[in-house]
């Protein structure tokens, strides 16, 4: 009996040191999880805060009437179509007096985005009274002079190498000295919508793209799943049909976007010959695959609900009409809900079946509806990632992070709603 009962502490010493060690090793996979995670998260974030920020070059700018407006006619397309380059030229001439080559000239302006112009454009045509007066305005810097002030050009190179050579570091220099130049929050970035220029560029036709697209999903998506749900779990009949439906659902949850795109390119641009490049196609086809998940997750809840409240109210003479719509679809709405906002957060981050229907095309103007050309905020970092200009990095990094943040908020909403309403029972 000791040896049996040494025996038998034995084991149980090493059961429970087993188990200790899987709780660890749990604790542990956890921890690496949250590392690879939070490192993610840093290293965009690192790359990606200078986006925040552009370089702004401050000028004395003498809104000439002859040059703007000759004719006094304040018409806003007139005004929107002038010349302002003079302008700029003059009020850089005013900075360095000392530059006279023509060559130095063309590159002392280059300093300068070459979206300066349209700034002035825009600012004239919001207030027309600018006209005729002098004013200091704030014109945003070409990217090789941004990534100059943040410190991201290494000026040990061979100048022939590099794109900002010795005199217009000299002038950047300059520009410091007089207070001239400063970095400023980069309003553009989330103003204005795709740009060749980086500095010029910004994500707002993007995420009202996505913005558009999710809607047009939600719109087609939720009640066709939430309905197909409703109609499997509670009135069909088990038979050959229906496990036929069931598995042909379980299989699309898990085909992969790009087939998606393939059919959205043959049916919707194709056959139905609907607009291409619109939020309205991309809509429908993140709504066919965003489907299978909604209905597997709408089923799942309609089983949740006990089946006591679905006899109670059979008893009480309602009839099953009555009882799903009045009982059952309330008290499974939270889990319909979580499961449909988690699958909308997956199609958020979709690029591949945008692809297919042409929303990677190059759209500078902010979408008005979802029959506008537009493209998504996934595809919009494709563009910039793929693009050669060294400024686009850290908008590619900052547009990620946007990203990153409307998936957990999503995610974050759909817990919450789900804590919220959820029924205990």
């Amino acid at each position: 009996m000791p040896e049996y009962s040494l025996t038998t502490s034995d084991k149980l010493k090493a059961r429970h040191a087993s188990e200790t060690r899987f709780r660890w090793m749990g604790r542990i996979a956890i921890f690496i999880s949250l590392g690879f995670l939070v490192f993610m998260f840093a290293v965009i974030t690192v790359r990606g805060i200078g986006a925040l920020s552009q370089t702004r070059i401050l000028l004395k700018i003498n809104f000439d009437e002859q040059l703007i407006d000759p004719q006094k006619s304040r018409d806003p397309q007139q005004l929107a179509i002038a010349n302002y380059k003079p302008l700029l030229t003059k009020a850089m001439g005013q900075l360095f007096p000392q530059v006279t080559d023509r060559r130095d000239k063309r590159r002392l302006n280059r300093l300068l985005s070459s979206g300066a112009s349209f700034e002035l454009a825009e600012k004239v045509t919001k207030d027309p009274d600018l006209i005729g007066t002098t004013q200091d305005i704030w014109i945003t810097a070409a990217s090789d002079v941004d990534l100059f002030i943040k410190g991201k050009t290494d000026n040990n190179v061979e100048e022939k190498l590099r794109r900002l050579k010795n005199k217009e570091v000299n002038w950047i220099k300059q520009l410091e000295e007089y207070g001239k130049i400063k970095k400023k929050f980069n309003t553009a970035f989330f103003t204005k919508g795709d740009s060749r220029e980086p500095e010029m560029s910004g994500i707002l036709g993007a995420m009202i793209g996505s913005f558009f697209s999710l809607l047009v999903c939600f719109i087609v998506s939720f009640p066709l799943g939430v309905l197909t749900a409703i109609y499997l779990e509670e009135f069909a009949k088990k038979s050959f049909l229906t496990n036929v439906i069931e598995v042909n659902i379980n299989n699309l949850a898990a085909v992969p976007s790009i087939v998606f795109g393939l059919l959205g390119l043959s049916i919707f641009l194709g056959v139905m010959n609907l607009p291409r490049s619109t939020p309205l196609v991309g809509g429908l086809v993140l709504a066919l695959m965003t489907l299978p998940t909604i209905i597997i997750a709408a089923r799942a809840s309609l089983r949740s609900v006990p089946n006591t409240i679905r006899e109670a109210a059979l008893g009480l003479g309602a009839s099953k009409v009555q009882t799903t719509f009045h009982h059952i679809v309330p008290l499974a709405m939270p889990g319909m809900l979580t499961g449909t906002l988690l699958g909308m957060a997956g199609a958020l981050g979709e690029t591949a079946p945008l692809l297919m229907i042409g929303m990677v095309a190059f759209i500078v103007d902010v979408p008005q509806g979802i029959t506008d050309i537009a493209t998504s905020l996934p595809v919009q970092i494709f563009l910039w990632a793929d693009s050669p200009e060294k400024g686009f990095v850290e908008r590619t990094s900052a547009a990620i992070l946007v990203l990153l943040i409307f998936l957990v908020a999503m995610n974050l909403t759909a817990v919450i709603l789900r804590k919220k309403l959820e029924k205990k029972w």
